[in-house]
């Protein structure tokens, strides 16, 4: 099965492409689509707390994970992350 995130992307990218054709087919201009199809790429938020990241903690207890270096033991049950 597809995963969210790929999913959004690929609605993206259609989306974005069918505003390029509508947008090519008003203005008559081709550099729409050169350019409209990236947009997503170009909003997206930087990679923060996800799996794998450098500087990301974790409870050894009940496995809560932060990238947040204000965090320095767990919310849940108060074991010092590592």
């Amino acid at each position: 099965m597809v995963g969210s995130r790929t999913l959004t992307a690929l609605v993206g990218l259609l989306a974005s492409l069918a505003i390029s054709a509508a947008a090519w087919y008003y203005f008559d201009t081709f550099l729409l689509f050169l350019v409209v199809p990236f947009v997503p790429f170009l909003l997206r938020r930087g990679a923060t707390a996800r799996e794998g990241d450098h500087g990301s903690r974790e409870c050894p207890v009940c496995g809560f994970r932060t990238a947040d270096p204000a965090y320095e033991y767990c919310p849940r049950d108060g074991t010092r992350l590592e």
